[in-house]
């Protein structure tokens, strides 16, 4: 029988010592590089490399990522698409008219009197007469001159922009990205696959811009809840005592207001005329930035609760033991030490506090408490379709379709976060 193999002892540099001083410091630095080569070669793996490595063996979670990243795309891509208006409407020609193959052009509709009933007509009409007036008002010989000429600039601007007949506020950036799409496509346009509405307006169109508005509430909402809940949660958990129990008990408060009441209260205090016109506007903040904050500060308690609970768990850990021994000081061992420990129970909530703060937006545009027209959402297009139902006919096309594209999303969110809660849990790791 064939004798095993002997493993080799591993060197230990500190034997050198018991040698002969003829032991060269060449040799002693052979042995030393010789265990930090094997050290090197001993690669540990990071809990998000290892979370990232089970996450993709999930085929549902990675499936839903890959929707979602498709969906968040397109949304943001959406001026470069060729799609219709989603404002524009045609009452005389395409009320609720079924999904259909026919091909729309842009600026066609005659009550718009585009030049040749041509966007990309107007719309060089439109820049060759502000490219007139700015070299009028480099021209100009006084300041009176000046004024004037800049005055008309900005009420041509406002009122006789091509883009602004067609989307509603269309920022820089979305202007920018139209004016490429009618370089590409042209006035042509996707047909009506998703059917018209009941002002004969576009619905697909509407789905991809109405995209925008609901994923931006569940994100920007997301975020302001984060922040709130983290930061509460945080200071709670590891203050402790007095100061724990007085923040918990305004939580369970708070907990006992109903949500709608305090959001239908809080938008509609914050968009009465004089409130806007004194307090926000000045600063910018307009109805629909309003809308974002107001959801995203009520949905921080359950937020704070979750982080609060993992700070206590922490904050004796050796780790924190040592910061305050070199002197950190608290607010640093709270958001330098403890809060990077439980992100990734943060990140796992928030993919599933988005898909609830778009149910809830859905609900309030669904109210009519939401986003308000001429602006879109996935749940204003669903109010809207639930409108146009009748006994008589079913306009299914008008339901369907806003519909499906919210559930798809708010399954693939809560799929993801599924996910997200198995990969980033160390107790299944060998599971």
């Amino acid at each position: 029988m064939p004798a095993s193999p002997k493993s080799e002892p591993r060197p230990n540099p500190d034997a050198l010592d018991d040698k002969s001083p003829s032991a060269t410091d060449d040799a002693r630095r052979d042995r030393y590089e010789q265990l930090l080569a094997e050290a090197q070669a001993i690669k540990g793996v990071s809990l998000w490399k290892d979370a990232w490595r089970r996450l993709r063996q999930n085929w549902a979670a990675m499936g839903s990522l890959g929707v979602l990243i498709t969906v968040s795309l397109l949304a943001f891509f959406t001026p470069l698409l060729p799609l219709q208006s989603p404002i524009d409407q045609d009452l005389e020609n395409r009320l609720l008219l079924p999904p259909d193959s026919t091909v729309v052009y842009l600026g066609q509709r005659e009550a718009l009197r585009f030049e040749a009933n041509s966007l990309k007509a107007q719309l060089a009409r439109y820049d060759q007469r502000l490219d007139q007036l700015q070299q009028e008002r480099a021209q100009a010989a006084t300041a009176e001159e000046f004024a004037a000429v800049d005055e008309e600039i900005q009420q041509i601007r406002e009122s006789e922009n091509p883009l602004l007949q067609l989307w509603h506020r269309p920022g820089p950036l979305s202007q920018a990205m139209i004016r490429i799409r009618l370089a590409i496509f042209g006035d042509w346009s996707l047909p009506s696959w998703a059917g018209t509405d009941a002002l004969g307006r576009d619905l697909l169109a509407r789905l991809f811009w109405g995209a925008r508005v609901s994923l931006i509430v569940g994100v920007v909402a997301t975020f302001v809840s984060l922040v709130i809940g983290v930061t509460y949660g945080a200071v709670a958990g590891y203050a402790g005592g007095a100061v724990d129990a007085i923040m918990m008990r305004i939580v369970d408060v708070l907990y006992s207001v109903p949500f709608i009441f305090v959001v239908i209260f809080l938008i509609t205090f914050l968009t009465e005329e004089s409130i806007k016109k004194t307090y926000l506007e000045p600063f910018g903040i307009n109805q629909i930035m309003i809308f974002y904050v107001v959801i995203g500060a009520i949905y921080w308690l359950t937020m704070s609760r979750v982080v609060r609970g993992q700070i206590i768990s922490l904050k004796n850990e050796q780790f924190v033991e040592a910061a305050r021994t070199i002197g950190a000081s608290r607010a640093r061992i709270i958001f330098r030490h403890l809060v990077p420990n439980v992100m990734g129970i943060v990140i796992v909530y928030l993919t599933l506090t988005i898909p609830a703060v778009m149910l809830f937006e859905a609900f309030l545009s669904f109210l009519g408490m939401g986003v308000q027209p001429p602006d879109v959402s996935w749940g204003l297009l669903a109010n809207e379709g639930i409108k146009v139902i009748t006994p008589i006919r079913i306009y299914w096309w008008v339901v369907l379709f806003p519909s499906t594209a919210l559930a798809l999303t708010l399954f693939a969110l809560n799929f993801l976060g599924d996910g997200l809660r198995d990969a980033l849990d160390p107790r299944m790791r060998t599971r």
